[in-house]
């Protein structure tokens, strides 16, 4: 297998990711959960979909890239500017449609997969490139790490904004806050 048939598994291995990321916190609620998984059915938790999915599959594709011994430069920044170019394109798409037809299963599953495809397009051609950089690459652990403080701040410390409001258990973050 090469790079281009691996990315064609990833994209269905992260959907597959996000649909069961989608309910394990639900499956399994405790405070190491609700970093990594939705807590709630708002926007903003819904972002650790495509976050934790990236993560969690590129265990899985670093085995297979190896495994079938092809050589990749900058996995780790290659695998932090997916993660957060994901969260940035899915928001910008999303949101005008949000805004126009409300909260729609169809557009956010369409969307999500939208956003998936192009970003393993991306993750393509930044792999192809083959210019080592071991700083950036140390750099990006820690930035994805960052990443999980920033969710994990914002799930029990929630902004009152509509994108961290769950519409429909009516509230923000994790169980313990509500909208009044």
């Amino acid at each position: 297998m090469n790079l281009r048939g691996i990315k064609i598994v990833s994209f269905f291995g992260v959907f597959a990711f996000t649909f069961l990321f989608h309910f394990l916190y639900e499956w399994f609620p405790n405070p190491v959960f609700s970093i990594f998984f939705p807590v709630n059915e708002s926007i903003w938790e819904h972002m650790k979909l495509l976050y934790s999915g990236f993560l969690f599959w590129s265990f899985i594709e670093r085995f297979l890239i190896k495994k079938n011994d092809i050589i990749v430069s900058n996995y780790t920044l290659n695998l932090f500017i997916v993660m957060v170019t994901s969260i940035i394109v899915y928001l910008i798409l999303y949101l005008p449609l949000y805004a126009i037809f409300g909260e729609s299963m169809f557009i956010a599953i369409s969307l999500l997969i939208i956003v998936i495809l192009l970003e393993e397009i991306l993750s393509y051609y930044l792999l192809e490139s083959n210019k080592k950089n071991n700083i950036l690459n140390r750099i990006c652990i820690v930035l994805i790490l960052l990443g999980y403080v920033v969710f994990a701040s914002l799930t029990y410390n929630p902004l009152r904004n509509y994108i961290f409001y769950d519409t429909q258990h009516n509230k923000y973050g994790i169980d313990i806050y509500s909208k009044d």
